[in-house]
């Protein structure tokens, strides 16, 4: 068994043992309850049969138990009623105290109220029949407050019960997702350290070549792949890493971006900018700011299949930068706005999904600015935007 193996058997079972822990606290809850609500039908039945008592010819002997067996019910409500279901009592304003017990007298001398009130005792139990030879009486009795209170404690366990099981999920979750993190830079910093070496091999080569007698444009272009690369290593050897973040012009390292991929991208894009004339500072990493953009433009162009239109627009605010990229393409659906930034999600048949999760890494947790879907239409196109915070230089 290897760990990944190891540690699915380890939640299964947790959350399995949770289960079944669940199970048994509330099945026990409920024998305890229903052995309670028994104990207080015993307690009513062993007063009646001191009200029995009372009542009979031998009434003097059993008096004084009877008064001490009443006395000791102070918590479960009694309403006798007479054969025909009608209270006993002399008058709505003078009831007679021992046919209601642990009754409120506001009810007591409410008709209404009362009625409500019985209603409820007979949804709760089953009356209890008192016989005294001339005459039928009926015991109709509740719950106890503590048996009314008891019957919520079952859904507290449960709701408590729940919450752990989803403290479970979110940690097993999250530590997932913590081992995918740490997967992915480490296979980044690896990609940059094997371009790397084949890379410093290029510069020789290059120097080489210069001394040749090579067309000079060649040279030229030579050097711009070789510093695109410098740069590429630089950007997957940050991942993993907290970046430096230096005040720079967002509007100069927008138009730089902008330059190098209307440069390398397809004549059938319309690519159009549109910045402030003055200079915005934020607290930045140029590399990994450029990165963002080329991954945003990047996922554009394809939503737009290779033909349409792209914009690039940069809003200056009070105190923060709106970067705001708009294309033509297929749009995206109002239930893939947050899916569409998780790693491994794509819409592509083939591509890793890890661009736009990427950039809200960037963006979120090292500049601590905010990327989302800003509008978008299907079948008509999308606008993301990147929010910064300025400096308080610009401020």
């Amino acid at each position: 068994m290897n760990f990944s193996d190891e540690r699915h058997f380890s939640s299964y079972f947790i959350i399995i043992a949770v289960l079944v822990i669940t199970g048994l606290v509330l099945w026990n809850t409920s024998l305890f309850m229903q052995r309670l609500k028994d104990d207080e039908r015993t307690k009513v039945e062993i007063w009646v049969q001191s009200q029995k008592a009372l009542g009979s010819e031998q009434s003097d002997d059993y008096l004084e138990l009877s008064i001490v067996i009443g006395a000791t019910n102070k918590s479960i409500p009694i309403i006798i009623t007479d054969s025909k279901g009608d209270f006993i009592r002399d008058s709505l304003d003078n009831p007679d105290p021992s046919y209601f017990q642990n009754i409120s007298k506001n009810v007591i001398h409410n008709e209404t109220k009362l009625q409500s009130y019985l209603k409820r005792l007979k949804s709760e139990n089953d009356p209890i029949e008192l016989d005294l030879k001339d005459t039928v009486q009926y015991i109709y009795y509740g719950n106890s407050d503590i048996l009314n209170k008891l019957k919520y404690y079952p859904m507290t366990i449960a709701i408590i019960i729940f919450l752990l099981i989803g403290v479970i999920y979110f940690f097993f979750t999250t530590s997932k997702a913590s081992e995918q993190n740490k997967l992915w830079a480490g296979m980044a910093k690896e990609t940059a350290h094997q371009i790397g070496t084949p890379l410093s091999s290029l510069v020789g080569w290059n120097e080489i070549l210069k001394t040749e007698n090579v067309n000079p444009e060649y040279i030229v272009e030579i050097d711009k792949d070789i510093e695109r690369l410098k740069i590429i290593t630089e950007r997957f050897s940050k991942i993993g890493s907290i970046p430096n973040l230096e005040e720079v012009d967002i509007v100069e390292e927008t138009r730089n971006a902008y330059t190098y991929l209307q440069s390398r991208s397809s004549k059938l894009i319309n690519f159009s900018l549109n910045l402030p004339n003055k200079p915005i500072l934020v607290y930045l990493n140029s590399q990994l700011y450029s990165w963002t953009i080329e991954n945003l433009v990047k996922n554009a162009i394809d939503a737009m299949r290779g033909k349409g239109s792209l914009e690039i627009d940069l809003v200056d605010d009070e105190k923060k930068v709106f970067i705001r990229i708009s294309d033509t393409g297929k749009g995206i659906p109002k239930s893939k706005f947050t899916k569409i930034f998780e790693p491994g999600y794509t819409s592509k048949s083939r591509g890793w999904g890890l661009g736009l999760s990427l950039a809200k890494r960037i963006i979120e947790e090292y500049h601590s600015g905010k990327i989302k879907v800003l509008r978008t239409d299907l079948g008509k196109g999308t606008t993301f935007q990147i929010t910064l915070r300025k400096s308080e230089t610009t401020i």
